[in-house]
């Protein structure tokens, strides 16, 4: 899709899609989205339930924005599934773009994330961690605007 596609009307009424917290993580995923490489991501159920927010549906469109917390693209979701942390499959995991070469290892760096103080402090559970039957959120996406293009 051009990147005319999306209006800046459009564009300011979309939901924002964060990728990790604003640094160098984030960085790195919002380069892979915009270039392709990264096509899938991974969430917590109980992130979506401490929000107060609705899971994500196939056909809905967020504004991916930057570590500056500028819009840098728009996405649009084409799958959702729920399961247990111990199902992740590796073409899920290949998907996310992070270069992850085993689900061992992409699981290592998430919990990584998820065990972090940032993650602990956004659930407010200082104790927070997962194990095989922590539910989450596998998502699928496509890249449908690219707002650096111009840059």
């Amino acid at each position: 899709m051009p990147t005319d596609a999306v209006s800046s009307d459009d564009i300011a009424s979309l939901p924002r899609a964060e990728f990790g917290f604003p640094g160098p993580l984030r960085d790195h995923l919002v380069a892979a989205i915009l270039d392709g490489s990264k096509t899938s991501t991974t969430g917590l159920v109980i992130g979506y339930e401490h929000e107060g927010e609705p899971l994500p549906s196939v056909g809905s469109r967020a504004v991916v924005v930057d570590s500056d917390d500028r819009p840098v693209g728009v996405i649009e979701i084409t799958g959702v599934r729920v399961v247990p942390l111990a199902e992740v499959d590796f073409a899920h995991v290949v998907d996310e773009g992070e270069g992850d070469t085993s689900i061992t290892e992409w699981r290592t760096n998430h919990e990584r994330f998820w065990h972090s103080d940032e993650m602990r402090a956004a659930l407010d559970d200082p104790e927070f961690t997962v194990d095989d039957a922590t539910l989450v959120v596998l998502e699928r996406f496509g890249l449908i605007t690219n707002l650096r293009r111009a840059d």
